[in-house]
């Protein structure tokens, strides 16, 4: 069975990336065989699943053709522009014709129940169908204690705003940390304060002494593939965080917005080492199916459950949304497309590795050890200036987020780093574009002396 996906998740993978053009001829059935080393009805059946997906159609006596989709060339092809900074999924991954299928199904089954406003706690459901979706993460949860929002940010904002049973107002966030969220804290004007996060992880006895004295009503933290230095907590670390918690009455917001698109086996969230009682997690669905679904999900300990129930109030997210992620998640296909977008993300993580380590052989800029996820730290040295590095690799059509802005405005110890973004970095160009960033943090160092 795993034999029979990997070769299917690989001709899917070619497809999206163009090795299969539009219109092309596939490999005979047993050409295909003899290259994977497998069964003539292993290969059949790939087939048959691939034209099932509409990525590929058959002619009688002649063979697999890989369909031509409108669009696929716009799509497929963004210039000389080698992008390290977005964050949103490569358009040549989402699953159009999946996801309409499922829209379809939802009007059919649900109909007239769609376009009320529906309950302020979501599509009840979907909440059912998440808690068996979430307990394969080690997400343990009734129904009753998930909240679906439009979006991981909503939740993030309200749980900030709302009171907590600690009776605490600050906030304490991991720098650096998500930028959106920072910005968010400081114009609302609510009491944020800092802690070290390196790509090693975090120093656990700063940590205790913060939960001890800090006033801290909940710790923020994504703990698996941070933004932005890609890195995840140790088992050690994620097990120390819950511990803590709970000693000092200090509640913990896992923010596990990239959970599905990472390959790290056993990694468990810090919400698996706690109980549930001081663990708030929250997931977003907008980074593995597309961001306009705009969906989210939060598990709730019981003693926050009434009040954020009071502060939503309302429902906020398309009923049908919901209702086509329901029928997305129940029919397999979200686990079929979260294999082939992680397959292909960790690939081009996997490059960016090797092209590091061809081009720095100077040693000038620094990355953590990232096997999967979307982000990879650049860290620089601190005699280079950030602002005219970003220039000039903006001159030659390489777009790159600066570290500065994921810091709190007023925070002094920040490393010196660009963000990498692989989720629409084309595989091809991955190589030419780290070459490239080397060329300049080099030049910008000679020019120093």
């Amino acid at each position: 069975m795993k034999r029979y996906l990997d070769i299917l998740s690989d001709m899917e993978g070619k497809i999206a990336v163009g090795q299969f053009a539009s219109g092309q001829k596939l490999p005979s059935v047993r050409h295909a065989a003899k290259h994977y080393g497998c069964s003539i009805s292993t290969i059949t059946r790939a087939y048959a699943e691939l034209e099932k997906r509409h990525a590929i159609y058959s002619i009688a006596q002649s063979g697999f053709y890989v369909v031509e989709k409108p669009g696929d060339r716009s799509v497929a092809s963004p210039g000389k522009r080698i992008d390290f900074a977005s964050t949103s999924p490569d358009p040549n991954v989402f699953p159009y014709l999946d996801f309409q299928h499922c829209l379809n199904k939802a009007l059919d089954i649900y109909k007239y129940d769609l376009f009320t406003c529906g309950d302020s706690k979501g599509l009840k459901t979907l909440r059912h169908t998440l808690v068996s979706h979430l307990s394969s993460d080690q997400i343990f949860a009734k129904a009753e204690r998930i909240i679906v929002m439009s979006g991981a940010q909503p939740a993030l904002e309200l749980l900030a705003k709302m009171p907590f049973p600690n009776g605490n107002s600050a906030i304490l966030v991991e720098q650096p940390s998500y930028d959106i969220y920072l910005r968010f804290l400081e114009a609302e004007g609510i009491p944020v304060c800092g802690i070290v996060r390196t790509a090693e992880g975090i120093d656990l006895h700063e940590l205790e002494e913060k939960f001890r004295n800090g006033g801290i009503k909940f710790f923020y933290t994504m703990s698996r593939y941070h933004s932005p230095l890609g890195t995840s907590y140790s088992v050690e670390e994620r097990k120390a965080i819950a511990r803590l918690a709970q000693k000092y009455d200090v509640y913990v917001v896992e923010d596990d917005f990239l959970a599905d698109l990472g390959e790290d086996s056993g990694a468990d969230p810090i919400y698996a080492y706690n109980g549930a009682s001081h663990v708030v997690y929250v997931k977003s669905f907008s980074k593995i199916v597309f961001p306009g679904l705009r969906i989210g999900a939060v598990v709730l300990p019981e003693k926050l459950l009434e009040t954020f129930c009071e502060y939503k109030r309302y429902a906020d997210t398309s009923q049908l949304s919901q209702a086509a992620l329901e029928v997305y998640i129940k029919s397999g296909m979200y686990e079929r497309h979260k294999r082939k977008i992680s397959s292909q993300y960790t690939a081009r993580i996997r490059s960016l590795n090797e092209a590091v380590r061809r081009y720095n052989e100077a040693g000038l800029i620094e990355i953590p050890d990232v096997r999967s996820g979307v982000f990879v730290q650049f860290k620089l040295p601190q005699t280079v200036n950030l602002e005219r590095l970003i220039k000039r690799l903006a001159e030659k059509e390489i777009a790159v987020a600066s570290g500065k802005r994921f810091y709190l405005s007023d925070y002094l110890e920040r490393e010196k780093f660009l963000r990498i973004s692989i989720a629409r970095a084309q595989p091809e160009h991955i190589e030419e574009g780290v070459r490239a960033i080397i060329e300049e943090v080099r030049r910008e160092a000679r020019s120093l002396y």
